[in-house]
Order: C-alpha cells, then sequence, then structure tokens
C-alpha cells in the first residue's frame, strides 16, 4: 500500500512536470511566433476591388477592417486605387475641404511593444500644394506630415508600446488639389529594447 502511494505520488509529479515544461514551452513559442504577426487586417489594401479598373474616379465605398469617419464630401475621397506601393492597389486619400479618417483596432498586449509601419505617397506639387497627414495611436497623434509635396512612397515607421489591451491606429488625411496614397500598412510586435 506505501508502495503504491509513493509511486502515485511520483507519477503524479512527473506528469505535472511535464504539463508545466508543456505549457511554459508553447508559451514562449507563441510569443515568439507573435514577434512577427500582423496585427492589421487588410493594410495592403488587396482585400477589395476596384469598382470600374477602366475608371479610376469611380469610388470602392468598401474598405475591409477600416472604419472611415469625416464628413462624407471628404470621406468619398477615400477609396481603392490601382496606385499602389506593392500588389495591385493601394488607398487614395482625398479629403478635400477637411481632415477625413480611416481607423482600425488591433489587439494589443499592456506594456508590450510594437512597431507601426506604412507607406505614404502625394502627388500633390507646388503651387497648388495644400495637404495634411496625421497618425494617432490609441487618440494620441504621434507624427504629423503639411504639405507634403510630389514624392514617391515613402516609408514610415513609428514604434510604440501599447497601453492597454487593444489599441486604434488611425489616419487623417486631407489633400485639396490631388491625392495622397497610403499602402502596405503594417503593425507588428517588436523585442524590448
Amino acid at each position: 500500500m506505501k508502495f503504491t502511494k509513493k509511486l502515485s505520488i511520483i507519477v503524479c509529479s512527473l506528469t505535472t512536470a511535464l504539463l508545466h515544461t508543456a505549457v511554459i514551452t508553447n508559451t514562449y513559442k507563441s510569443l515568439a511566433q507573435a514577434q512577427g504577426q500582423e496585427l492589421i487586417i487588410n493594410g495592403g489594401f488587396e482585400n477589395d476591388s476596384l469598382v470600374d479598373p477602366n475608371n479610376p474616379k469611380t469610388p470602392n465605398p468598401n474598405i475591409i477592417g477600416w472604419t472611415k469617419s469625416g464628413d462624407p464630401i471628404d470621406t468619398s475621397g477615400i477609396r481603392i486605387s490601382n496606385f499602389p506601393n506593392t500588389g495591385n492597389q493601394g488607398l487614395s486619400l482625398g479629403g478635400f475641404s477637411g481632415i477625413s479618417y480611416i481607423s482600425q483596432t488591433i489587439p494589443t498586449v499592456p506594456g508590450k511593444h510594437y512597431q507601426l509601419t506604412y507607406y505614404l505617397a502625394s502627388t500633390e506639387e507646388a503651387p497648388d500644394l495644400n495637404n495634411k497627414f496625421k497618425v494617432f495611436i490609441s487618440g494620441k497623434k504621434v507624427d504629423v506630415k503639411n504639405n507634403i509635396s510630389f514624392q514617391a512612397y515613402t516609408q514610415y515607421t513609428l514604434p510604440f508600446i501599447a497601453k492597454g489591451r487593444s489599441t486604434q491606429i488611425k489616419f487623417g488625411s486631407k489633400a485639396k488639389y490631388a491625392f495622397l496614397y497610403l499602402d502596405d500598412v503594417s503593425v507588428k510586435a517588436t523585442p524590448e529594447h
């Protein structure tokens, strides 16, 4: 009887130790996999088709994964375009009178480091230059660009530390005379510094 009791304690202890090792191993594995996991949905704007590929002035009101906000006259300028950084499509930003916005809320871990990357282009040129581009993370304005003269897609990177279990990524734009273009929006967890 004593031997059986000792044996069951040993077996139970070994099983518990193996389970804890498996859980710890999977936790580290999950964290390592999460480092490279993309958190933005439809950051390349490829999930929506052009309404009419032969007429780029026909807007597509759908942008899967993103929420538009602002005056309807300005949000009508936010549409899928055939001017991408990569892939087949990008996002045309053309709020004419006021700032219009697109946003997406992603899952995050409080205190964890992340990196927002996006590509921005401009087709406005002086003297017809009147544009603005803003970036917000969790409601806080983290970057503003005014009067971006003609530029090809240019990469911008903004590191941040999550404050909560979800984080809103938001872009505001206005381009009075031509368009700004956004593509390849990405947020990924990064190692802590």
